[in-house]
C-alpha cells in the first residue's frame, strides 16, 4: 500500500518561494505524526508532501490513498486537490482543524473525514481501508490519550527545506475560551498531556540544542508545566514556546522556565484595549502591565514575540499607530500583527454571522491578513490599510534600532527574525490586499448570511 500525506499550499505560498526571500517555515508535526501512526502490519510505503516548500503535480500523483490535513486558509486548495484525485479514482481522507470545525463543509470532497485528533482513528481508518470497509466519517476517541505514542517520523520530510526540524509538542488544546480561537470549539478546554518522559525521550532521539514547542499554551496545566521544565534542565537545550501572559504572574514557574532553557516565548497580547479583551473573553490580559511583562522577560534573557489583532469591535482608526508605537516603545523583540479572523465554528464567527457582518465565506481569505467581515467602527479598507501601516512603522529602520537598543538580548536571532519580518512588512500588498472587497462593501451592498456565496469568484492576489 502506498500512502501519501499532503499539506496543501495556502495563499501565502501561491508565489514560488513565498513572501520571504528564503523559506522560514519550521517542519510540521502533523504529517510526520500521522506517518508514525500507520499500522506496521500494513507494510505501507508512506510519502509526505508539504506544498508550502515543494511543488505538487496533482495529475501525476500516484497513491492507493491520500490523507490531506487542512487549515481554513488552505481549504480551497485542499478541496481542489481532493476533487482532482477522486476524479482519478484515488481515495482521499480529509482531516485537520478546518475539518474538525466544519465537517459538513469537507465531507463532499472526501471518501472519509477524520474529526478531531487522529491518534486512534487514523490507524482504524487505514485498517478499514485495507479490508475494503472504509467509513465516511471517523470521530476522535472520547478517551484519547497521548501516552505511549510513536515519535513523529521526521526522516520522512525534506529537512533542508525548513529552518528547523527540531519541533516538539508536550500538550494540546488550551483551558481558555477566547472567542476568536479554534481550540475550545474544535478540541475542548481540557488539555491533552503527553507524559513528560515521552517528551524528553523524543527530544533525546531527535537531538538539537535549539528546539521549538508548538503547544498552544504550555502552561495550561501548571503542575505539568513545572514537571516538564524540571525535566528539561538536564538536557541543556534552548527552547521557544507559546504561553499566555499569565506566566509572568507565577514567578516560581517563570524562574523554572528560564532555568530549563527558555530563550523565547510567543504570547497573544491581542490588543491594548481592556474593552476588546473583555469582549474577546481574554480578560486575564492586562494592557497596563504589558511593559512590565516585557521588561521582566528581558530580565530573564527571554525574547518575546507578541501578537496583536486588529479589527475588534472597540478598535477605531487610531488603534494601529497607537499599538505600533507601544510595541516599539516597549521594546518588544518581535511584534506581530494580524487582522482578526472569524474562523468557522468559533464563537466570533457565530456572533458576526448572526449580526450579518460576514463579507465572504471564501476560506482562502481566512488567513488573518485579509478582511472578511465588516468592522464595527471603521471600513474594511481602513482596517487593511491601518494593519499594513502598523507593520511598516514597527519594522522601519528607526523602529528596529529603538527596539534593539532597548532589548540587547539574543542578538543573532533577533536580527535574523526582525530582518525577515522587515521584508514581510514591506511586501504585504504584493501578497495580501482587500481589493476583492470592492463591490461587496457594506457601504454599497451588505450581503446577508443567507446570500453569501460559498466561494468568492475574485481570488486574493
Amino acid at each position: 500500500m502506498r500512502i501519501v500525506l499532503l499539506s496543501p499550499k495556502g495563499p501565502l505560498y501561491r508565489h514560488r518561494g513565498g513572501i520571504f526571500k528564503q523559506n522560514l517555515r519550521y517542519a510540521p508535526l502533523t504529517l510526520t505524526t500521522l506517518a508514525a501512526l500507520v499500522p506496521p502490519e500494513l507494510d505501507a510505503l508512506v510519502d509526505i508532501i508539504d506544498e508550502g516548500v515543494e511543488e505538487l503535480d496533482v495529475d501525476r500523483l500516484e497513491a492507493d490513498i491520500v490523507g490531506i490535513t487542512i487549515i481554513t486558509g488552505n481549504a480551497v486548495r485542499a478541496y481542489e486537490v481532493a476533487d482532482r484525485l477522486r476524479a482519478r479514482k484515488i481515495p482521499v481522507v480529509l482531516g485537520g482543524p478546518h475539518v474538525t470545525l466544519v465537517p459538513d463543509d469537507a465531507q463532499p470532497h472526501a471518501d472519509a473525514i477524520v474529526v478531531g485528533y487522529a491518534e486512534d482513528t487514523w490507524p482504524a481508518l487505514l485498517r478499514d481501508f485495507a479490508a475494503g470497509r472504509i467509513q465516511p466519517r471517523y470521530d476522535q476517541s472520547p478517551d484519547l490519550s497521548l501516552a505511549g505514542r510513536p515519535f513523529p517520523l521526521r526522516d520522512k520530510i525534506k529537512r533542508h527545506r525548513y529552518i528547523t526540524t527540531h519541533v516538539f509538542e508536550a500538550t494540546r488544546s488550551c483551558i481558555h475560551t477566547c472567542d476568536f480561537c479554534v481550540a475550545p470549539v474544535a478540541w475542548g478546554t481540557r488539555p491533552y498531556l503527553k507524559p513528560v518522559e515521552d517528551v524528553v525521550a523524543d527530544i533525546r532521539q531527535h537531538w538539537g540544542r535549539k528546539i521549538m514547542f508548538v503547544d498552544l499554551n504550555m502552561i495550561s496545566d501548571r503542575e505539568y508545566a513545572a514537571r516538564l521544565f524540571e525535566a528539561l534542565i538536564p538536557l541543556k537545550v534552548e527552547w521557544f514556546g507559546l504561553t499566555t501572559t499569565l506566566l509572568v504572574h507565577d514567578r516560581p514557574l517563570l524562574d523554572l522556565a528560564a532555568r530549563s532553557g527558555c530563550s523565547g516565548l510567543l504570547m497573544g497580547f491581542e490588543t491594548i484595549s481592556p474593552d476588546n479583551l473583555k469582549l474577546a473573553r481574554k480578560g486575564f490580559n492586562t494592557p497596563d502591565e504589558y511593559r512590565e511583562l516585557v521588561a521582566l522577560l528581558h530580565h530573564y534573557r527571554i525574547t518575546l514575540m507578541a501578537c496583536f489583532t486588529f479589527g475588534l469591535d472597540h478598535d477605531t482608526p487610531d488603534v494601529f499607530m497607537q499599538t505600533a508605537r507601544f510595541a516599539v516603545e516597549a521594546c518588544i523583540d518581535l511584534p506581530r500583527y494580524a487582522i482578526v479572523t472569524p474562523f468557522p465554528g468559533t464563537l466570533l464567527y457565530r456572533r458576526l454571522e448572526s449580526e450579518g457582518r460576514l463579507l465572504t465565506r471564501n476560506w482562502e481569505l481566512y488567513d488573518a491578513q485579509h478582511v472578511v467581515f465588516q468592522p464595527r467602527l471603521m471600513t474594511p479598507q481602513q482596517l487593511y490599510e491601518g494593519h499594513e501601516k502598523a507593520w511598516k512603522y514597527t519594522y522601519s529602520a528607526a523602529s528596529l534600532a529603538q527596539r534593539f537598543l532597548g532589548s540587547r538580548i539574543q542578538v543573532p536571532v533577533w536580527w535574523i527574525a526582525n530582518l525577515g519580518y522587515r521584508f514581510y512588512a514591506h511586501h504585504l500588498h504584493d501578497f495580501y490586499n482587500c481589493d476583492w472587497i470592492i463591490g461587496h462593501s457594506p457601504e454599497t451592498s451588505r450581503p446577508t448570511p443567507a446570500a453569501l456565496p460559498d466561494t468568492q469568484e475574485q481570488r486574493c492576489h
